[in-house]
């Protein structure tokens, strides 16, 4: 059985609501619906989905790198917007990542996030191939 590795971004929700940003599961990442929440916990890009899918995407960046692994290895990316409407600023965003990689990848428009001031939420699954 291969080890399951956590990690914790030090969000207050994680403890809170009871989960880990991201798990690692032999060659396989899985990262947790990702909001555009900067280092003081505020919330990045207010009004705007794009800065805010960038913000998101970086957040991902750093726990894939933390659990061994990279952009280059997502699979799949799950995005919840508020407004579907802003679909080409947030698609345009997340291609400025992924247009060579090219994960398969769903967009989804919800009632409402957690907070009114976010837009976009961003959930990611990674496999590495060693």
């Amino acid at each position: 059985m291969s080890e399951k590795v956590k990690m914790s971004s030090g969000a207050k929700w994680e403890n809170i609501v009871g989960y880990s940003r991201a798990i690692r599961i032999g060659n396989v990442v899985e990262i947790a619906g990702t909001t555009a929440i900067g280092e003081n916990g505020e919330v990045v890009g207010v009004g705007d989905a794009a800065e805010q899918t960038r913000r998101i995407i970086h957040i991902a960046e750093n726990a894939l790198n933390n659990l061994g692994s990279d952009l280059k290895d997502v699979v799949r990316t799950r995005i919840f917007v508020t407004d579907i409407s802003k679909w080409e600023e947030v698609g345009r965003a997340h291609g400025e990542f992924f247009a060579d990689i090219k994960p398969v990848s769903t967009m989804v428009e919800v009632s409402a996030l957690v907070s009114p001031e976010l837009l976009v939420e961003i959930e990611f699954t990674a496999y590495i191939n060693e």
